[in-house]
């Protein structure tokens, strides 16, 4: 049912100075971000070096879904997402179990989601979500084209960057000798 651990959301009341900590001191690479005007929040999405994905969510009113977390506290751990490959597959066997759930969503093409309480889930909010990672990253860090790799020469070697199941790509120096190498295990 899990494909893996999409993003940890840290809910703040100041989104400016916790996108300062995470992006200038610990190098968070920006990605993509929105908002909701029913919900009353805003979110950004964020890449950590090995394409783990953070998320700042923060009130863009009074009246936010967020104002009752946040009310004693300037920030904390809101929510993990994990991805799943059918929200409905996810949906089901929550309901096979007896486990309950709330603000199921398939309204939008390119997310469909839902939430387990703490209250059933040892304490935390999760998120499960169906989507296409690829759609949330910028696409400069995405691999460009049809093909699921890229290639491209450098001085001495060349860059091959390899699309990420996660999103993102994942590049990787090779030399000639070791191209070489890779062809002859690849017809193995």
């Amino acid at each position: 049912m899990i494909l893996r651990i999409d993003h940890i959301s840290i809910a703040v009341k100041d989104i400016i100075k916790a996108e300062k900590f995470f992006t200038d001191l610990l190098g968070l690479v920006r990605g993509g971000s929105g908002g909701d005007d029913k919900s009353g929040f805003f979110y950004q999405l964020y890449s950590a070096g090995d394409l783990s994905r953070f998320e700042l969510i923060s009130p863009t009113r009074e009246g936010s879904f967020l104002d009752n977390f946040l009310n004693n506290r300037d920030g904390s751990v809101h929510h993990i997402t994990f991805q799943v490959d059918d929200i409905n597959i996810a949906r089901y066997n929550l309901e096979k179990s007896g486990i309950p759930y709330f603000n199921y969503s398939d309204k939008y093409d390119n997310w469909k989601e839902l939430f387990i309480h703490p209250k059933d889930a040892f304490g935390v909010l999760i998120q499960l979500a169906q989507f296409s990672p690829a759609d949330w990253i910028d696409e400069t860090m995405n691999v460009r084209g049809k093909k699921i790799w890229h290639i491209e020469k450098k001085d001495n070697y060349k860059r091959v960057s390899f699309a990420h199941p996660g999103g993102g790509k994942v590049d990787i120096d090779l030399s000639e000798r070791e191209i070489e190498e890779l062809i002859k295990d690849l017809k193995k």
